[in-house]
C-alpha cells in the first residue's frame, strides 16, 4: 500500500475529528447549545442539495430512522420540509426552509469566523490557495451521485 497516500488519509481523518471537535467545544453561541451536531450537519448537507431520506442516512451513517426522527424534529422547528420527489413519485426530498437557511447561513457566520481566526497567523496565501485547490479536487473524486436508496 502507498504509505503517503495512507498518511494523507489518517490526517484527513484526524483534521476531520479533531476540527469538528474543537469547533463543537470552543464555540458557545445558542445555535450550538439548541441543535444537536447531527441535526446541524443534516442541515449543512441539505443545504447543498435537496435530498432523500436515504441519501441522507447514507451521508450521515445511520439507520433510515435516525434521520426520520431528526426531519420530525427539524421540521416541527420550521427548519426543513418534505416534498414529492421530482424524479420518483413514491420518492420525498427533504429541503431546507427560509427558516432553515437564515439557520445555516448565521451557523456558517459564527463557524467562519472562529476558523479563520484560529487559523489566519498560521497559514499562508499560498498554502490557503493550495489547500482550496486540494479540496475542490477531492470534493470531486469523493462525491458520491445519488443513484442508490
Amino acid at each position: 500500500m502507498n504509505k503517503r497516500l495512507d498518511l494523507a488519509v489518517d490526517l484527513f481523518k484526524e483534521v476531520m475529528i479533531y476540527g469538528t471537535e474543537r469547533v463543537i467545544k470552543s464555540i458557545d453561541h445558542e445555535i450550538f447549545h439548541t441543535y444537536s451536531p447531527e441535526q446541524l450537519q443534516m442541515l449543512q448537507i441539505i443545504s447543498k442539495e435537496d435530498v432523500s431520506p436515504g441519501r441522507l442516512a447514507a451521508m450521515q451513517g445511520v439507520h433510515k430512522s435516525a434521520v426520520s426522527n431528526r426531519v420530525k424534529k427539524l421540521s416541527s422547528k420550521g427548519l426543513v420540509e418534505i416534498a414529492g420527489s421530482e424524479s420518483d413519485q413514491r420518492g420525498k426530498t427533504i429541503k431546507l426552509t427560509n427558516k432553515g437557511k437564515e439557520l445555516i447561513q448565521q451557523s456558517n457566520e459564527v463557524v467562519y469566523q472562529y476558523i479563520e481566526n484560529i487559523l489566519q497567523d498560521g497559514l499562508e496565501d499560498s498554502e490557503i490557495e493550495e489547500f482550496i485547490r486540494i479540496f475542490h479536487k477531492l470534493r470531486n473524486i469523493l462525491k458520491v451521485e445519488e443513484g442508490y436508496e
